[in-house]
């Protein structure tokens, strides 16, 4: 879909010429990934210009891995930071996912991503249950404030901040938002996987279809389980397939997803999990969640939500690879391989 050609409409004579929205494609490179943008417009803008202030906008507010982030200055302690609009868009979305998800997704969980090696810092060589209990101390969004003046309250100085797991998510939401304010109402944003669609492929007369991975897809050579078609939605997806590290002293394997609750980096019955959503931000941030929450768990919390959809991959008690489906998501699948 990606690569898939756009077909110029037919310009449409009236009194005066009117000239119809225009297939165009657009890529580039953002957050460590590319991005991959399908859209249609009557009208012409420098896109690459907007997108790259928009990138360095979010960078500059939730990256990590830059010193002087605005997240960065925070986790070093300085509490005088006054957070932007991004950081706040994000840190609501974070808590009412936190609350809503029992406490499974936690962006404070930074302190032991970093632990296990998944973060911007060097890894601890050995991580035992002491070593656990010591940095679970420091993990819970109940334990942090974001104030009306824009400041961010931390009941520990150590407690580490990371929307490494929404920021892409909330990224592909402004870039469709830059697009919108241009003019563009047909439009498909791909970045790292993730995908916002709205409207529909014009060219096509149809909604925009994506892919689910299969947990074993290779980076350069993809393969799917199923096709789902989106208008007016967001999809993201999370699996361990990929993000695993090895310890090299002790050759124990740990996966990046993190029980916050428990601190260990385990598997839970879930092997992938793909959520649809009305913004990407909220279906990043679930699939992430619903990961660590394993599938009895992540049933119970779908029951609850109204515009979340999912798609999920578990290992049964015999070790049979199964898939469950909500009935929205359902309605939306074009093929599934696991039926």
């Amino acid at each position: 879909m990606k690569k898939s050609l756009f077909v110029v409409l037919s310009v449409l004579l009236f009194s005066c010429a009117e000239r119809a929205p225009v297939g165009k494609i657009h890529s580039g490179n953002a957050f460590g990934t590319t991005y991959n943008i399908q859209y249609f417009s009557d009208t012409d803008f420098d896109i690459e210009k907007g997108l790259d202030s928009l990138i360095a906008l979010v960078n500059k507010s939730v990256s990590t891995y830059l010193p002087e982030s605005d997240i960065s200055r925070i986790n070093q302690g300085d509490s005088s930071v006054v957070t932007d609009a991004i950081f706040k868009e994000v840190y609501r979305v974070s808590e009412s996912v936190y609350q809503n998800s029992n406490g499974y997704f936690d962006p404070t969980v930074g302190i032991l991503r970093n632990a296990y090696g998944f973060g911007d810092v060097a890894p601890i060589t050995e991580i035992d249950s002491t070593v656990l209990d010591s940095l679970r101390k420091f993990v819970g969004f109940n334990k942090v404030k974001l104030m009306e003046d824009g400041t961010v309250q931390k009941m520990y100085p150590e407690i580490y901040f990371d929307f490494n797991a929404v920021a892409k998510g909330y990224a592909i939401d402004l870039m469709g938002r830059y697009l919108e304010n241009q003019g563009s109402q047909d439009y498909i944003v791909e970045l790292g996987g993730e995908v916002l669609a709205m409207g529909s492929n014009v060219a096509k007369g149809k909604p925009w279809t994506a892919g689910i991975e299969t947990i074993d897809s290779e980076v350069g050579n993809r393969s799917f389980l199923a096709t789902v078609q989106l208008s007016n939605q967001a999809m993201a997806a999370s699996g361990n397939y990929r993000k695993f590290r090895i310890n090299p002293r002790t050759g124990k394997k740990y996966v990046h997803t993190i029980n916050p609750l428990t601190g260990f980096a385990e598997e839970s019955d879930v092997t992938s999990a793909t959520v649809i959503a009305t913004t990407c931000v909220v279906a990043d941030a679930y699939a992430t969640a619903f990961m660590a929450m394993g599938l009895e768990r992540s049933k119970k919390v779908l029951a609850t939500l109204d515009t979340v959809e999912a798609y999920l991959t578990f290992t049964d008690g015999s070790g049979t690879q199964s898939v469950y489906v909500t009935e929205g998501f359902s309605e939306r699948l074009l093929t599934n391989a696991l039926e």
